[in-house]
């Protein structure tokens, strides 16, 4: 959850602008499709990360309303794996049951740390935005290291708590993408002041997990635009590289 969420730039079309293969376009070379959806109050980015060939998709921390996301899914005959999320806070969940309404049983993957947070209103802070939500167990727990795959994409887990204990970055090394949740932003970082949150280890993720990355890492966080590694390590006033 981040305090001031900027609204994600979007085309006309509900994609976003100038992606190598990234949110809202489709590419012909192998490699990953991404859309991104801007959702609910908070205004969380939603992320379907789809491999063109086989049309398999993960849809990456639905946010309330994700009736477009799943318009878009029919719409391009997606077929999904699986619900996994950055972390388990109330504004990347809230969309769960509409998802579930739609597609029933839906595995959901999350970090271990937060296996335990996803369906308990206290810490996945439903009942403090007044908006409880409690999603069923995850099917799959995640650790730092491990490898996803979707179809014959590669994506590694990077385990970056700080503004959770179970905060992950989701890294597409071939692409050069990082879907990296709360855990950084453009120009700013997430906030630390919530259940489980610490700002050293946030700042400890960011420089060990993501500012090892390379620099051109396009960076797809959780709210507001896009950023890069090179582009945070550089001017982020929070966290120097």
């Amino acid at each position: 959850m981040k305090e001031h969420p900027r609204a994600i730039s979007t085309d006309e079309s509900g994609h976003l602008p100038n992606s190598r293969g990234g949110p809202g376009r489709s590419e012909t070379a192998p490699g990953p499709a991404i859309r991104g959806f801007s959702l609910g109050p908070w205004q969380t980015n939603c992320y379907l990360v789809s491999d063109p060939h086989t049309r398999r998709c993960w849809i990456i921390d639905p946010g309330f309303g994700p009736r477009g996301v799943i318009d878009s899914m029919q719409r391009e005959g997606l077929i999904p794996e699986a619900i996994i999320l950055t972390h388990s806070h109330v504004d990347h969940i809230g969309g769960i049951p509409d998802i579930h309404g739609q597609f029933p049983g839906l595995p959901i993957w999350i970090h271990r740390a937060e296996a335990q947070w996803l369906g308990n209103p206290l810490l996945n802070l439903s009942d403090g935005a007044g908006i409880r939500v409690t999603p069923p167990p995850p099917s799959r727990v995640l650790s730092d290291g491990e490898t996803l795959e979707l179809a014959s994409q590669v994506w590694r887990v990077i385990h970056t708590p700080g503004h959770s204990p179970g905060g992950i970055t989701l890294y597409h090394p071939p692409s050069g993408t990082a879907l990296v949740g709360d855990t950084l932003f453009a120009g700013s970082i997430g906030r630390t002041d919530l259940p489980g949150g610490d700002f050293e280890t946030l700042a400890e993720s960011i420089r060990r997990g993501l500012y090892t990355l390379p620099g051109t890492t396009r960076c797809l966080p959780g709210h507001g635009p896009e950023t890069t590694i090179d582009q945070e390590r550089t001017t982020n006033p929070f966290v120097q590289g």
